[in-house]
């Protein structure tokens, strides 16, 4: 069984092994596993033009269902070991510029029709052109920059820095913890986490990042078990009382090719479509770019 995932995945020729793969799989997994709360925060606090807004459990199944179908595509059919899940990007375009305009099929039609333009793209080799048209320093920046984007979602959540708005609801300046200091256990957790992550990689500890995160989630279940922590629900998702129930696939196929053309009109409906497909683009290139450089999987 080894020997035939080994030749099948290029395991050995790659320079890897296959319980490496697989601690790495985990890494990846609890490394993107934010995306089911976020994605459903994002998509689920925002209502169409009809004042309809989607639920909650149903938006975690459509991510978690995505996300599973398009990575075995990425890694059985492309055999690259590259997970692929929902954009941050995308969805605040859909919910912040597309929902309110129409309604919440219409919204998905336009991010398909994205899709299907970025599918013709790599059909025609046009996609292979406008990444290598793209300067090594800009693909680089671009990843970067979806980092440091991830990064500063981190901050803020486990409290290490707060956002500052001002008279026009700013959320963009920051500040140190909360009023300038750092307290409470969170905060705490999160800077042993770092720090453990930072001593684990720089010592060349194999699962180094699966290690921290499993620890650090051990860690904080034991304070808040023995610990009063009144603060901690404002930065920590709650148990739900059922944490066992059938997936919910009222999503799956909910779309409108065409339908938001009909409620902003053709020429802004094709301004929505390509923002969206510029989003999707330069997201996946500067992400698959970084990850496939560091896991030394590009020509050049």
């Amino acid at each position: 069984m080894s020997t035939a995932l080994d030749r099948y995945f290029r395991i050995s020729e790659r320079g890897s092994t296959l319980p490496r793969e697989i601690r790495g799989g985990f890494a990846t997994f609890f490394a993107m596993a934010y995306i089911i709360v976020l994605n459903p925060i994002i998509l689920g606090s925002a209502k169409d033009m009809y004042g309809h807004q989607l639920d909650n459990g149903q938006l975690v199944t459509a991510t978690c269902v995505t996300a599973a179908f398009t990575t075995l595509l990425m890694g059985v059919i492309g055999n690259v070991p590259i997970a692929l899940a929902a954009g941050l990007g995308v969805n605040s375009v859909v919910a912040l510029q597309l929902a309110p305009r129409m309604s919440w099929p219409d919204a998905m039609g336009m991010v398909v029709l994205a899709g299907f333009i970025v599918m013709l793209l790599v059909a025609t080799g046009l996609r292979e052109r406008v990444m290598n048209a793209v300067p090594f320093g800009l693909r680089k920046a671009i990843s970067i920059g979806i980092g440091l984007f991830i990064m500063l979602i981190g901050l803020v959540d486990s409290g290490f820095v707060s956002r500052i708005p001002d008279a026009a609801h700013t959320t963009v300046p920051l500040q140190l913890g909360a009023d300038g200091h750092l307290n409470g256990w969170p905060v705490l957790i999160f800077i042993l986490g770092a720090l453990l992550t930072l001593a684990l990689i720089v010592r060349k500890v194999p699962g180094a990042i699966l290690i921290s995160i499993v620890a650090m989630t051990v860690l904080a279940m034991i304070i808040d078990a023995v610990a009063t922590i009144p603060s901690w629900g404002l930065t920590t998702p709650e148990w739900p009382g059922n944490p066992v129930a059938t997936p919910d696939f009222g999503l799956i196929g909910e779309v409108s090719l065409f339908g938001g053309f009909d409620k902003v009109g053709v020429l802004t409906g094709i301004l929505f479509v390509f923002t969206v497909l510029l989003s999707c683009f330069f997201d996946a290139m500067g992400t698959i770019m970084g990850v496939s450089d560091e896991a030394k999987l590009t020509d050049a």
